[in-house]
């Protein structure tokens, strides 16, 4: 991985520098380890930022907070002058987008050398990463096994896990940031959804889309969602022992297998060693949510709205898997949905007034390690029960509305697990404070 932006920014003094770094990415992308990553590359941009950012460097002003340094793009984002492919083919030969997505004007503004488009699951409906049509990209964190790394937003965990990228703009409705940073070892972030524009992203789910980034630290987490929320979070420290965090005894730490179960009970431990209070919860509220969407899920709803006329004149060109998904939606009445979200509203309510007193949610990302991607490739069984679990911890805080954090949290030698921080919507510095904290730990040798 590239060092953290602030070691960055330390480091880059020499003329030149920018450029150096862009042309060493740039190199590295070719790499057999980044196949499957991009979708599209933008060599000549990204040189083209960094030389403007050693100018500026050169005449002594002061830069914006990501100039000259690579950044990616998962590729549901709107570029000027390109269609949306959203990792499907069928869309290639779309209309391109007249203008960038406020996310990407955003990063650019910021002086973010942007070096491509990122791979991701078609239209972002899966937690696993896995793209038949424009390939997978394999987790950089096992070198002798192809391994899923998490999705939708995959190219964009492996860009940063390999040291491609200091940040990438990803989103998530389910869990599309949280899932891939877990597994691929790095840090994600999953704002409130009103705290970034949506605009210009192509959308899988209205009701849960969220427009957010991975990055290798809290720190840089912070620093780009400052970017993409036109406004930095006033974060203010945290000691570890003010910390009260709630671990759910419902569904979220079910069936955990060895590696996982072991990282996060040694994190508990280390945690209450250093002064934060855990405290057990039931919160079986959490088992309300799959009755609430028994009509078959806001997201497949939403999805069939979006894509329903390519379903149904198209359907043999999808990734079969998620039109499985997708076509659960078509049979639900307007009224079915509409009490989806009224019941998912008072849930939040409740959900709020349950978690009122706590700090944060803690719970492992992910119970599983990443799997084998051919074992999944080769079963649609073997690949919805895992796209299932990758996502059963993640969701219920989309369907919150809530802001949430992974960070990894794993021995070295050991295959990445996440710890994911989590609170109610619109606490996202509260929470970033606690993540801060959290990480200090976590880095601190044992």
């Amino acid at each position: 991985m590239l060092p953290p932006i602030a070691e960055l920014r330390r480091t880059i003094t020499a003329p030149g520098g920018h450029r150096a770094l862009i042309e060493r990415v740039l190199a590295e992308s070719h790499r057999a380890a980044a196949s499957h990553v991009f979708t599209a590359r933008f060599d000549t941009e990204a040189r083209a930022a960094a030389a403007e950012a050693d100018a500026r460097l050169l005449r002594g002003e002061a830069l914006p907070p990501l100039a000259g340094l690579p950044v990616t793009v998962k590729d549901l984002y709107d570029i000027a002058g390109r269609p949306t492919l959203a990792g499907s083919v069928l869309r290639r030969g779309e209309t391109a987008a007249a203008e960038d997505a406020p996310a990407v004007a955003r990063l650019r503004r910021a002086g973010a050398a942007l070096t491509g488009l990122t791979n991701m699951t078609e239209f972002a409906f899966s937690g696993l990463g896995i793209n038949p049509h424009l390939g997978t990209p394999r987790n950089p964190a096992d070198p002798l096994l192809a391994r899923i790394p998490g999705g939708s937003s995959a190219g964009a965990a492996v860009s940063v896990a390999l040291g491609l990228a200091v940040a990438a703009l990803g989103s998530d409705t389910g869990g599309s940031i949280r899932v891939p940073a877990a597994l691929c070892g790095i840090v994600g972030f999953k704002s409130t959804q009103s705290r970034t524009p949506r605009e210009g992203a192509f959308p899988l789910s209205f009701t849960l889309d969220t427009v957010c980034a991975m990055a290798r630290t809290v720190e840089d987490c912070l620093l780009v969602d400052g970017v993409l929320a036109g406004a930095p979070l006033a974060v203010q420290s945290r000691p570890l022992s003010s910390l009260r965090l709630a671990l759910p005894q419902t569904l979220l730490l079910d069936s955990l297998d060895a590696t996982v179960a072991s990282a996060f009970s040694r994190t508990l431990t280390r945690l209450s060693q250093g002064g934060a209070r855990i405290v057990d919860i039931g919160l079986t509220k959490l088992t309300e949510i799959a009755d609430i969407n028994a009509p078959a899920g806001l997201t497949p709803v939403e999805a069939w709205a979006v894509h329903r006329h390519a379903m149904q004149t198209r359907r043999a060109e999808f990734d079969r898997r998620v039109a499985t998904r997708i076509v659960r939606g078509e049979g639900v009445s307007a009224a079915d949905y509409i009490l989806m979200l009224q019941r998912r509203r008072d849930w939040i309510a409740r959900m709020h007034q349950r978690l009122a007193g706590f700090d944060a949610l803690i719970c492992p990302t992910t119970p599983l390690v990443a799997p084998p991607i051919a074992a999944l490739e080769a079963s649609d069984e073997a690949y919805f029960a895992a796209n299932g679990q990758m996502l059963r911890n993640t969701f219920p805080i989309n369907f919150l509305d809530g802001c949430s954090f992974s960070l990894p949290c794993h021995a070295p030698g050991e295959l990445p697990v996440g710890l994911m921080l989590s609170a109610p919507g619109g606490h996202d510095a509260e929470l970033a404070a606690v993540a801060l904290a959290v990480q200090k730990l976590l880095q601190t040798p044992a």
